[in-house]
């Protein structure tokens, strides 16, 4: 039995794991030979934006990144009709390897980067109350929509929806639910950042 040490040392120099590299890998390793429109297609499904940064408008570069790198091939090329020809790739052994390897990554490492409204309240002492207090309004109004958006979304299973899928989205909900929770921190304690430590 393998024991992992996870990485508690923070460092917010890096660019954490390549998070479409690890989608498009682990969707190529699980559902077979796909071309890029079914992976747009399944990380809009999987609500791929829920639970990571990959951004389906990426994944065709990334295909031809990790092709140049021989982490996935070209198996064949499609057309049905008059739609453009696809090209359908499969993972390679290296990229079993690589799958393999991020995804140690991903559950080694602790990605929780520095929000730059942290910065901008640090900043804030010459700012007017009323104008932060907008500010923060703003910010705790537009986190509450998002929070409807992902409970409007997660209400609605998806076909395939597994236990790690609801606890996924689970995760998705407690961030949101924390930062309406700061924010409205920060609200209630505004008029201690004029105060002296």
């Amino acid at each position: 039995m393998h024991r992992r040490v996870l990485k508690t040392e923070y460092s917010w120099q890096t660019d954490g794991v390549n998070e479409t590299r690890l989608f498009v890998l682990a969707a190529l390793a699980k559902r077979g030979p796909m071309h890029g429109h079914q992976l747009r297609r399944d990380a809009r499904l999987d609500r791929a934006d829920l639970w990571s940064r990959v951004k389906p408008g990426s994944l065709y570069s990334a295909l031809h990144r990790m092709a140049g790198e021989g982490l996935i091939r070209p198996l064949r090329t499609e057309q049905q009709g008059a739609l453009p020809a696809r090209t359908v790739y499969e993972v390679t052994d290296e990229g079993l390897r690589e799958l393999r390897a991020l995804r140690d990554e991903a559950f080694t490492e602790i990605d929780i980067r520095p929000d730059p409204v942290d910065l901008a309240l640090a900043v804030s002492a010459d700012l007017d109350r009323e104008l932060l207090r907008g500010y923060l309004d703003d910010r705790i109004a537009a986190l509450k929509a998002r929070a409807s958006h992902i409970d409007h979304l997660l209400d609605r299973r998806w076909p395939d929806q597994s236990a790690a899928d609801d606890l996924i989205a689970e995760h998705a909900r407690m961030r949101i639910r924390s930062e309406i929770e700061w924010h409205e921190k920060v609200l209630a304690d505004l008029d201690k950042l004029d105060q002296p430590h």
